[in-house]
């Protein structure tokens, strides 16, 4: 870079320091270590602002589907921006993306989802089914149901209440969460269920777990069970198939709503366009966002059955209105964006070409399955995970104090690649449906490098067994 450009790269990043508050970051040691400014996006790829290229095997954050620069997605939004940048939904106004995008995803989600609130993200998403389902048991004269269940490593955004969802312990330290109506059963985790667990028994434990919460709660007491398909921030854990289909049942027979977050989930990272498809599940709510915009803009939807929708609007005073709102709610360029990237999934053909590569994505993680470093390699469609472990034969993890998931994030990015290094030493994939198959043999190489530069740090060779 020259000099000037570097001046100005200094002059951002002291601006960074003293005024950006970056999410889920440790602020003090972010303010010693700086941002890494990024500058562009083609593809698969991005650019930092030192020129270095980078493959993105993380999709920015499990959300840009079809990969950055699809220049039909930014026309959709100039376009959206010159006739009517933004409408309210207030007042009974309305905007015909917004219309349009509401009957679309009416169209491509699980029979029973009929009607649908469009949100400003994940967070947003989960915020409102919590709020709604409140109103719901309210309005229907079974006021007691107010209690929670989710999965231990789930995860359900930041918000107030969403993050009592979450389940991981870095969302609740200094928040006073969870609530006490927010409660959790074990997480179907194969790699680390007791030895000789098979699928069904793994499947089986989970909905007897299920059933017993919601005994020791008093079934007339527990509102629904929320779960992601497969846990996302809380390390990429699939389940059995089978699993969604079989707790979903569960909830039915328990008198308690299921609720599917399908943020990560959602729009072909699992194959089809929702991973409920695959199973044949009928969710009572659905929260979405991530690959509804594919980043480009913030959006998200929850979507209700009709008989959530009909016992809330029929359960208010003649004429009053339902409390629950937002400025950007519906937002029309928002919408707009998510119509044409909707169209690049189906009509583009990018859904189908991520379904026939995946298997492309599967070889490059199970091709690393017997690296010195790796426990376990997971995915389904693409979305996966490599867990590390420092004896293979226990599974034992690595001490924390190596530090050693912000190790690895360092050296990928030195080997330009950019995934997800969780806490507990699990690496994240989430690459976009715009993959191709020599991306994705770029991904294995630069993966491998990765791991043999971490492997050849001393401390980390000897903890090994």
């Amino acid at each position: 870079m020259q000099s000037s450009a570097l001046a100005d790269l200094d002059a951002l990043l002291a601006l960074d320091r003293a005024h950006l508050i970056h999410p889920v970051s440790p602020w003090r040691k972010h303010e010693q270590r700086g941002a890494t400014v990024l500058t562009s996006g083609c593809g698969a790829w991005l650019t930092d602002a030192t020129g270095r290229e980078l493959l993105d095997a993380f999709a920015g954050l499990w959300c840009v589907n079809v990969g950055y620069g699809q220049e039909s997605v930014v026309q959709a939004a100039a376009e959206q921006m010159r006739k009517l940048p933004y409408a309210t939904g207030y007042f009974h106004f309305g905007s015909e993306p917004a219309i349009r995008l509401a009957a679309k995803l009416v169209e491509i989600t699980p029979p029973s989802l009929t009607r649908v609130y469009l949100t400003l993200g994940g967070s947003d998403s989960v915020d409102a089914a919590c709020r709604l389902i409140v109103q719901y048991y309210n309005s229907i004269g079974r006021a007691t149901k107010k209690q929670f269940i989710s999965l231990q490593r789930g995860y359900h955004g930041s918000s107030s209440v969403g993050a009592g969802l979450t389940a991981l312990p870095v969302y609740h330290r200094g928040f006073d969460l969870p609530l006490a109506t927010q409660h959790y059963i074990p997480s179907p985790y194969p790699y680390r269920s007791a030895a000789g667990s098979d699928d069904l028994s793994i499947i089986a434990d989970n909905v007897a777990a299920l059933r017993a919460k919601v005994f020791e709660l008093g079934a007339e007491n527990v509102a629904a069970f929320f779960c992601e398909p497969i846990r996302g921030s809380g390390g990429v854990i699939v389940p059995p198939k089978g699993w969604l289909k079989a707790m979903s049942d569960a909830a039915r027979d328990l008198d308690i709503l299921f609720v599917v977050d399908e943020v990560i989930t959602g729009f072909g990272r699992t194959g089809p366009m929702f991973a409920c498809e695959a199973e044949g599940v009928d969710p009572d709510l659905m929260t979405l966002a991530k690959g509804l915009t594919s980043g480009y803009a913030p959006m998200g939807a929850t979507l209700l059955s009709e008989k959530i929708y009909a016992a809330i609007a029929d359960g208010a005073p003649a004429g009053a209105p339902i409390g629950h709102g937002a400025t950007y709610s519906g937002h029309p360029v928002s919408a707009a964006v998510a119509l044409e990237v909707l169209r690049l999934y189906d009509e583009g053909g990018m859904l189908a070409k991520a379904q026939q590569l995946a298997p492309h994505f599967a070889a490059a993680l199970d091709g690393l399955r017997d690296h010195p470093l790796v426990g376990e390699s997971r995915h389904r469609g693409l979305l996966g995970a490599l867990e590390l472990v420092s004896d293979k034969a226990t599974k034992r993890r690595f001490d924390p104090a190596l530090g050693l998931a912000d190790r690895l994030f360092d050296a990928g990015y030195r080997n330009g690649l950019v995934f997800r290094a969780f806490a507990d030493d699990i690496l994240g994939f989430a690459p976009a449906l715009c993959f191709s198959a020599d991306e994705f043999a770029q991904m294995s190489e630069r993966l491998a490098k990765t791991l043999d530069d971490v492997l050849a740090a001393s401390d980390v060779r000897a903890a090994l067994r």
